[in-house]
């Protein structure tokens, strides 16, 4: 819960993010893992539980003790926003790189010869 309400509150406080506060929310995230938390079955004691990703190319499948599934729940939404927050770091200094570019080429103006 208290990932959530840290990402809340950065994310409502900063309505322009730069890098660096984008790579301080990053290293908020001390938990994570891919995938998806799916309910393989219902038991007679409720549901049964997989955490499906791929790993080298290939779909994995991997058994989730009741007990831990809202954890594993939260680590998987970690990942998910991890994702999404490296995506806006990439975007951001992607776009920074090239405005740097496009000012350093009107910098760079042909001289003019004299007559």
């Amino acid at each position: 819960m208290a990932n959530i309400y840290t990402w809340v509150y950065t994310v409502g406080m900063s309505t322009h993010p730069t890098p660096h506060s984008l790579l301080q929310q990053i290293a908020q995230i001390k938990r994570m893992e891919p995938g998806k938390l799916c309910v393989m079955r219902q038991g007679p004691d409720g549901p049964y539980y997989s955490l499906q990703c791929r790993e080298g190319g290939k779909p994995v499948a991997r058994y989730v003790p009741r007990e831990e599934a809202e954890l594993v729940a939260s680590h998987t939404a970690n990942y998910e926003r991890f994702q999404t927050l490296v995506g806006q770091y990439v975007a951001l200094v992607a776009a920074q790189t090239r405005a740097a570019r496009q000012a350093g080429s009107k910098k760079k103006t042909p001289r003019r010869s004299s007559s």
